[in-house]
This record gives C-alpha cells, structure tokens and sequence, in this order.
C-alpha cells in the first residue's frame, strides 16, 4: 500500500465535496466483472464503452489492438478516461492470457449458439465480457477462447446492436442484478486504497512536484 501519509498530504488539496464523491464513486466500484473490447473502428464506440464503465461502476476496461490502435475521444468519454483504468494490448491472445490468469471467465458476446440469456448469466465468478467490431462482431480466437457466451434477446429483423448501446444494455443488466446478490463485488480496503491515490493524482495539477517535495522532507 503507497504511503498512508502521502495520500492525506494529497488530498489536503481537494475539496471536502471531491472527497466525499470519491468515497462515494469508490464504494459502488468493482472488478468482479470487467470489459474488453477487440479492434472496435469507430472511435466513438471504444469512446462511449469507457462512459457507460464509469456509469456502472466497472473500473478496468481492455482494449484491443491488434489491427487497429485507437485513442479515446475526450469529449465523448466525457471525463470517464481519467477514473477508468484502461489497459491496452497488441494482440487478443496476451489480453485473454492476462485475464485468465487473474481469475477471469472469458465471456463473448454473441446472438449465435446457445448464448446465454443476460437473466439466467452465472454471476458468482469474476467475468471479463468481451465485444467485438462492429461489422464482423468477436474473432474465431475469442469465441474458441470463450468459456460461454451471453446474448441480448432481440425482437426485429436486426440481429445486432451498436456495440456502444449493447456494452450499456448488458452492463446495467449485470451490474444490477450484482448489486441485489450476495456476492462479494467490492473492494478491499488496500485496493481502494491505490484507487484512491490514483484519482487524486490526476485531480491535482502538478501533482508530481508536489509528491516529490513531500518525500524529500
């Protein structure tokens, strides 16, 4: 755990109200479940992925870009890149590799098989829910990989959504079905803890020179 001393230097610089929402916004975060997104091509779909995370509470998004490097737009993700931590990756295997290995079930988003239903989803293992392009949907690699997959019931003649709107559909559907379970979603004090300096150093302008003086005393 960073400096205990550290942090209550730091946050001498917020405000009362900024402290409050971070304990606030920090209480209802997880990592139970996370997101991944692979080779998405219009910006603003990665761009409103890291919106709708922030919204519900999910604070690790993976982007993939193993054809297509893309930045975050700004004013879409309205903020929300700076308290969502964002992880990116060359390539679907190491970001699969990286999940499964901390415990994650590797979840595809599919309207094809036998996908299961957001209502009947198993929540009591961390899942790290992938979703692919917009055109061509999740790689033969992620769906091989996938240890299940969920799907959105749909009614029209359209058998797909923006991947934007089904990210936010299965986001609060699962997020909200987690909040009325048993299972054990949040936190641990020492990993709010990190998150906590994390979000006070990117409030603080020139934050760096202000730590780098605290240690020197």
């Amino acid at each position: 755990m960073e400096n205990k001393d550290l942090l209550e230097h730091l946050q001498e610089y917020l405000t009362p109200r900024r402290k409050e929402l971070f304990e606030k916004v920090l209480s209802q975060r997880t990592d139970h479940l996370t997101v991944a997104v692979q080779d998405v091509y219009q910006l603003h779909n990665t761009s409103a992925v890291v919106r709708s995370c922030d919204v519900f509470g999910i604070q690790n998004l993976h982007i993939i870009e193993e054809n297509l490097p893309r930045r975050i737009d700004k004013e879409i993700a309205m903020g929300a890149q700076k308290w969502v931590d964002v992880h990116r990756y060359n390539s679907t295997k190491e970001c699969i590799s990286n999940l499964k290995a901390k415990g994650y079930r590797i979840v595809a988003t599919s309207p094809h098989g036998n996908s299961t239903t957001l209502e009947k989803f198993d929540l009591s293992k961390p899942a790290a829910i992938f979703f692919g392009t917009e055109k061509d949907g999740l790689s033969e690699e992620v769906l091989n990989a996938a240890d299940e997959s969920i799907t959105i019931p749909m009614y029209g003649f359209t058998e797909s959504l923006n991947i934007s709107v089904a990210a936010a559909i299965i986001l609060q559907s699962l997020r909200s079905r987690l909040d009325s379970s048993n299972i054990p979603w949040q936190y641990s004090e020492m990993e709010k803890h990190e998150i906590r300096m994390s979000w006070t150093k990117k409030t603080i302008k020139n934050s760096e020179e202000i730590i780098e003086r605290f240690l020197s005393q």
